[in-house]
């Protein structure tokens, strides 16, 4: 196999992997990381932790006293 190809095929993988992660509600923090430090380097990242919570609450609305799930 080349090394194109592999590279290529790395890729599609990653592409795959990142959608299935969204489709089913995992956020992906490595693209967050990467958008902070090139649109907001002078703004704290959060750690994974804090970043997955956030996610969470967002999508569930649990720190405002409601749940409002998915559907």
């Amino acid at each position: 196999m080349t090394e194109t190809l592999r590279t290529r095929t790395r890729l599609v993988c990653d592409i795959v992997v990142q959608t299935a992660r969204l489709m089913v509600g995992v956020p992906d923090y490595d693209n967050y990381v990467a958008h902070r430090q090139l649109n907001h380097p002078q703004k704290p990242i959060m750690t994974h932790k804090e970043f997955f919570r956030e996610r969470q609450e967002a999508r569930y609305a649990i720190g405002k006293g409601r749940f409002r799930g998915c559907c």
